[in-house]
């Protein structure tokens, strides 16, 4: 049978997931492989039956502390098992999670903690002084518990408790039952916006129980499979996979950290079948004089976070043997939308929606008319993975949201098959290395320079991390600065994607008629100066 010949709803047919809380996956996984491994770390191997005494008991530590449903407890750490674990403990009281990244500077871990009004706080002991410079600058009513991994007292916090002690000092029986409905919040992960200051994004247990299931059932992915995850579990992608893996019983081995050499190791050691990537890991892959014969486990190596381009692609499939596939999705949709329906791997397409996910192709001007396949639109989608809303911002959520349907504002075409192409992305965001930058927020801080009269933002190409972030900037007058005095200025206030890596001065931002920047302009410029190098 050609492809041709196949419908596109023969690949994805529409399934009975079930509507069960989050940490009920994962728990029916145990009771089916109790002594399979479930988390590989370093040299700690968990099976499912230790995996869930360890979720119970730090469930029934917060309980204790008195966290109860709708609390909301912060992440701030690198991929460590005490994440995943606290993360299914967190839900299996209806706690709501809310991820931050671990380089997150004191402004950002400042206005997440405030704008989530957490309760608790899970840490790595090394992020302390983090923490500890915030609490010197705000009161942070809301914060009344402070958790640190590992064991012994915390220097300079008093009150903090280790995990060790969470861990050790409660029961490993489940907690005691609590009511939660698939509506449920169940994370609050933080999404930069075009409107500057990160959104926190609402995902409920339907939300991120559904799209475990869609990532799993579309990729085909059983107990007998093995991931290598390095991929950060504060950002969304990362959650789906050790989300995804716990709830159909594999096995995943855990990375703190990217390191080129040493995930060859893990994939020859662990027998990996499945690697996880984004762009400028694929790149890495391809330029690097490694071992392909560490990868002869791996069936697939799989590049999220930001369109792939195809021709790297191509040379790293040729290069391997392992096939080279691409997804879609984003924050607000927990995240997966979009898979290769394999065997079938169109390597320019981010492939066909999941399972129960619907997809329109809308005029960008009005939103309203659907298009034809092979003309350009907005995508637009649909599905039980789609975000409650954004919090504390109904405006936002509406402009989003409409019966349902989800407005990407990333712009692509469907082909007669169905098969989906991403042709540009949201206007205004910056990807810097998988990781979405927006520009307002580095306008607002460059603006606090006393120097700076004005500035704007844009992303500039780049083979290695997508795109560099670099800053036009008009200087006052009576101010005389350097351009590595801007770039340290801001710099040391952001999380190390966010870091600009280029500073030009000029006489004047391009702006319309209401004040909005015409990035599209500064972007022209650019590419200007570069065809005449």
């Amino acid at each position: 049978m050609s492809e041709k010949m196949i419908a596109p709803e023969l690949f994805r047919p529409p399934v009975d997931f079930p509507d069960v809380p989050y940490d009920h996956l994962v728990r029916t996984a145990e009771e089916r492989n109790p002594d399979r491994p479930a988390i590989i770390y370093h040299n700690l191997i968990l099976t499912y039956r230790e995996v869930i005494s360890m979720i119970n008991c730090i469930a029934n530590s917060l309980d204790e502390l008195g966290l109860v449903k709708g609390d909301r407890l912060c992440i701030f750490m690198t991929n460590r098992p005490e994440y995943t674990i606290t993360f299914l403990a967190a839900a299996s009281l209806g706690i709501v999670v809310s991820p931050m990244n671990p380089s997150a500077k004191e402004r950002e871990v400042a206005y997440q903690l405030e704008n989530s009004e957490v309760q608790a706080i899970l840490m790595q002991r090394e992020l302390v002084p983090v923490l500890q410079s915030v609490r010197s600058q705000k009161a942070l009513p809301n914060l009344k518990h402070i958790l640190v991994t590992g064991e012994g007292a915390v220097e300079g916090m008093a009150g903090a408790i280790p995990f060790a002690k969470l861990l050790r000092g409660s029961s490993p029986r489940r907690p005691k039952y609590v009511e939660r409905s698939g509506d449920d919040l169940l994370a609050l992960p933080y999404s930069s916006g075009t409107t500057g200051l990160p959104k926190g994004t609402m995902l409920t247990h339907r939300n991120l129980t559904t799209n475990n299931l869609q990532f799993t059932t579309a990729l085909r992915i059983n107990y007998s499979d093995v991931a290598l995850n390095f991929l950060p579990f504060y950002h969304i992608y990362g959650a789906m996979l050790t989300g995804g893996f716990l709830a159909c019983g594999a096995t995943q081995v855990i990375m703190e950290r990217f390191d080129l050499a040493q995930s060859l190791e893990l994939c020859e050691q662990h027998a990996v079948t499945y690697y996880f990537a984004v762009p400028p890991i694929i790149l890495a892959l391809l330029n690097a004089p490694i071992d392909v014969s560490k990868l002869k486990t791996v069936r697939f190596i799989f590049s999220g976070g930001a369109p792939l381009a195809l021709e790297p692609a191509r040379k790293l499939q040729e290069k391997t043997g392992v096939a080279v596939v691409q997804g879609y999705g984003m924050t607000e949709a927990s995240p997966l939308t979009h898979s290769q329906p394999y065997p079938i791997v169109r390597m320019a397409s981010v492939g066909m929606p999941v399972h129960n996910t619907e997809q329109k192709i809308v005029d960008i001007e009005t939103g309203k008319r659907e298009l034809p396949p092979g003309e350009d639109g907005e995508i637009v989608v649909r599905g039980p993975q789609i975000m409650k809303g954004y919090w504390k911002a109904p405006e936002e959520t509406a402009r989003v949201l409409h019966n349902g349907w989800f407005s990407t504002g990333d712009i692509g075409h469907i082909d007669e098959d169905g098969f989906t192409y991403i042709v540009d992305r949201k206007k205004e965001m910056i990807k810097y290395k998988g990781f979405p930058v927006a520009p307002a927020e580095l306008e607002s801080l460059l603006l606090e320079h006393p120097a700076i009269l004005d500035a704007a933002v844009i992303g500039i190409p780049d083979e290695e991390a997508g795109e560099l972030i670099k800053g036009y900037v008009v200087v006052r007058k009576e101010h005389n600065t350097a351009v590595d005095d801007i770039i340290a200025f801001a710099n040391g206030k952001l999380a190390g994607y966010k870091h600009i890596h280029y500073i030009e001065f000029t006489d004047a931002i391009p702006k319309n008629a209401s004040g909005k920047i015409l990035r599209r302009e500064l972007k022209e410029r650019e590419r200007a100066k570069r065809q005449q190098l």
